[in-house]
């Protein structure tokens, strides 16, 4: 038997393994998605790929090593069928795959999603045979390869914004005989030659509901999207879009973040200590600490994404023991700085930044501290509200500087 036979042998085993610990997991109960990971060679997808070494260099940065079949064979085809998200770029660079080299920090800006994450997407999309579908983030191709398999090439496009990665996702996916539609495009701007779409699914995350995709999806079609801002609070909605062109869907559980679209990342804040140096001197006992939105806790995940709702601009970072609050869009700055068991608060500029978080706590813990799907989000005209019978209604970050 040769190596290649031998490889395809073990990838076929290790997907049947695969789609039997996501079932057992919880991750998908619907059979046929389960088929399509037994067909999916994901290792097609995924010839080169980053994974953590466990550990942080002396700058405090972590350490990322290279994984490819001619590095580590055993260890790249066990990753490939594992149910964990595969980095294949960091800060928009495509790493040289024939010389890899061992990395020290960085952004990653693209992946192969974990398979369970894939499946819940396009599950919570409630697609079905006969829809059409417009992906927003092919990545490594793996998640369009699987959208294929289930409802057929014709039905699916799949758009990305880098056209170096989809150009290897095309490869992939037409190497396994996929023939899906294929476009370098901008999320948000949707893909109109192919539209009107009956579900649309976005693998990256926006601070607004994008205009273009809500105008893109049939009346009675529902748009499936990941929200997030600049303090990486993330909620997820899935909604139906109405005759009229308004939509509104609640919003889902669980913890799930996505890469923002590019147009939506956050921006370079500058020096934290030049922000602070324009601070008063004494400040306020703070009602709230840092931990009630930045803990590792399910609370505290969608508490952030409520938070910065309420302050849109605001992005934080910690110093030492100092949690700072930075808005470069409107020149405000907050500190919170550890004082006699609790936080000492000091705020500079037209946003009251923390006086502003602390209100949305109170009005959450007043509200009986809701799971997500207690909320609804409602689209009407480029207007996004979020609402919450006893909690007041929040803009989505991105509305405010008209970035939807």
């Amino acid at each position: 038997m040769t190596m290649g036979s031998d490889l395809e042998v073990n990838a076929v085993k290790l997907r049947r393994e695969m789609a039997e610990r996501l079932a057992r997991d919880g991750a998908v109960d619907d059979p046929r998605w389960l088929a399509a990971v037994e067909e999916v060679p994901r290792h097609r997808f995924v010839p080169g790929f980053y994974l953590s070494a466990g550990e942080h260099d002396e700058h405090g940065l972590t350490v990322w090593e290279p994984v490819t079949a001619e590095l580590d064979h055993g260890r790249w085809l066990a990753a490939a069928y594992s149910d964990a998200t595969l980095i294949t770029q960091f800060d928009d660079q495509e790493p040289d795959w024939t010389a890899p080299r061992v990395r020290h920090g960085g952004a990653p800006t693209s992946s192969s999603t974990l398979p369970s994450l894939v499946l819940r997407m396009w599950a919570d999309a409630e697609l079905e045979e006969g829809h059409t579908v417009l992906e927003i983030g092919t990545g490594s191709g793996y998640s369009t390869a699987l959208a294929c398999e289930r409802l057929g090439s014709a039905d699916v496009t799949s758009i990305d914004v880098d056209p170096h990665r989809l150009a290897v996702a095309a490869d992939a996916l037409y190497g396994c005989g996929y023939t899906p539609t294929l476009a370098v495009a901008d999320g948000l701007y949707g893909y109109w030659p192919e539209a009107r779409f009956d579900r649309v699914v976005t693998a990256c995350s926006f601070r607004s509901v994008p205009d273009s995709l809500i105008a893109q999806t049939r009346p009675g079609g529902k748009v499936l999207l990941t929200l997030s801002g600049w303090l990486y609070g993330y909620a997820r909605v899935l909604l139906t879009v109405a005759e009229d062109g308004t939509a509104e869907g609640s919003l889902l559980p669980g913890t799930v973040s996505f890469m923002s679209v590019r147009a939506h990342s956050a921006p370079a804040f500058g020096n934290p200590a030049h922000w602070a140096a324009g601070l008063p001197e004494k400040g306020r006992p703070a009602t709230y600490g840092p931990e009630r939105i930045s803990a590792a806790s399910p609370e505290a995940f969608r508490l952030r994404f409520l938070a910065q709702c309420a302050v849109p601009g605001a992005q934080m970072t910690t110093v030492g023991r100092v949690v700072h609050l930075v808005d470069v869009v409107h020149g405000s700055a907050a500190s919170l700085t550890p004082r006699d068991g609790g936080w000492e608060v000091r705020e500079a500029g037209p946003v009251r930044l923390w006086e502003r978080v602390e209100e949305v706590v109170d009005a959450f813990d007043s509200a009986g501290r809701p799971g997500p799907e207690l909320f609804r989000l409602r689209v009407s005209r480029g207007e996004e509200r979020l609402v919450h019978p006893r909690m007041p209604g929040l803009e989505l970050p991105g509305r405010h500087f008209g970035s939807g």
